[in-house]
């Protein structure tokens, strides 16, 4: 069977899936036991501008700090110390500023991270999964999001990305 090559492909991925397909495999870096969550920040010449996942700070090791989502004392858990996909790719960002860009990320944005998107001027949220929607943080995030015009939507993707997040 011979390929076509006098036109172009047709099975390429689209901008949302490559952006979303980047977000997904920066997740990948994550040490996060549980959670493996990217960030790609596109702006709107289709360029990525920043890129995160889930994990401690800069400076801090890893290997002193908890990983485990519950115990008797909350310092004990990951919650305290672990950044936010979202916090790093803004922080990681490779432009004087990503106003008005797009940020595609596996989770819908927790309260803390809607602020930082917020107040670094960004105009869309694209996410797979919110499979935290009815805890007071999230409801707290859709609502700040709202207020701030900044839009946010669902959008589906193939299954290899989605089964990931199932767990």
């Amino acid at each position: 069977m011979s390929l076509d090559t006098s036109c172009k492909r047709e099975d390429y991925l689209e901008w949302p899936d490559y952006f979303m397909a980047v977000a997904f495999l920066s997740a990948q870096r994550s040490k996060d036991p549980s959670s493996q969550v990217g960030a790609c920040i596109v702006n709107q010449e289709n360029k990525i501008v920043g890129i995160g996942y889930n994990g401690m700070p800069n400076g801090c090791d890893d290997d002193q700090l908890p990983w485990s989502r519950s115990a008797d004392d909350r310092l004990d858990t990951k919650y305290p110390y672990v950044c936010h996909a979202e916090l790093n790719a803004i922080m990681n960002k490779n432009s004087a500023d990503v106003k008005g860009c797009t940020m595609y990320v596996a989770l819908f944005p927790c309260n803390e991270c809607a602020k930082l998107i917020i107040q670094a001027g960004l105009k869309e949220v694209i996410y797979i999964c919110d499979k935290y929607h009815h805890t007071p943080e999230m409801t707290a995030s859709r609502r700040l999001l709202h207020m701030a015009g900044v839009q946010f939507r669902y959008t589906t993707v193939c299954d290899v990305m989605s089964a990931s997040l199932s767990t």
